[in-house]
């Protein structure tokens, strides 16, 4: 397994949801309608598996995928229940994006002072600061390129055409029809 493999792998510990249960790339009908609403907020975006799955996309391409990964990361962290499993946890957010010697290290602030010893005692709120910087990076940073990217836009216009294909109208006529009577 080569180092990238390495990072994907870890990387799956925190986004088991990011795959289907077959390990297969997650996408829903409920996402069709996603890109208008994508638009509207970094928060909107970040909510989608679809649109976590685009921006994920766009910043591989930016090389700064790590941001994101790592703001998925801490949200997960704070869902973490005891102490084993937060250590755990906060250990393999600190060795894959915080440490000197981090796989997909993080550019934060007050980075340096977050010690490998504060992830023996960790709390769900260890890691905010350093994940509201990294939101604040993206959402005034990446966030409005991304809305004006090739990923976002084509995505845009494929929900687009969905919408207006005939077997989509046709679908929603039979629905109404069938919730209408």
């Amino acid at each position: 397994i080569s180092e990238e493999d390495g990072v994907s792998l870890n990387l799956f510990f925190f986004f088991p949801e990011i795959n289907d249960s077959e390990g297969h790339p997650s996408s829903s009908p409920q996402t069709l309608k996603g890109a208008s609403k994508w638009a509207t907020s970094l928060e909107n975006l970040l909510e989608d598996p679809e649109g976590v799955k685009r921006f994920r996309e766009f910043l591989k391409k930016e090389f700064s995928e790590e941001n994101v990964l790592f703001w998925l990361a801490c949200e997960e962290f704070k869902k973490t229940q005891g102490k084993r499993q937060m250590q755990e946890k906060a250990k393999e957010i600190y060795m894959t994006f915080l440490s000197s010697k981090a796989s997909s290290q993080v550019n934060v602030e007050g980075q340096s002072r977050l010690s490998e010893t504060i992830l023996e005692t960790p709390h769900p709120l260890m890691f905010q600061k350093l994940q509201d910087q990294i939101f604040n990076l993206m959402k005034y940073d990446s966030y409005s390129r991304f809305l004006k990217s090739d990923i976002f836009l084509n995505h845009k216009k494929c929900e687009e055409q969905e919408e207006n294909s005939p077997e989509a109208q046709t679908a929603a006529k039979r629905a109404s029809r069938i919730y209408n009577t």
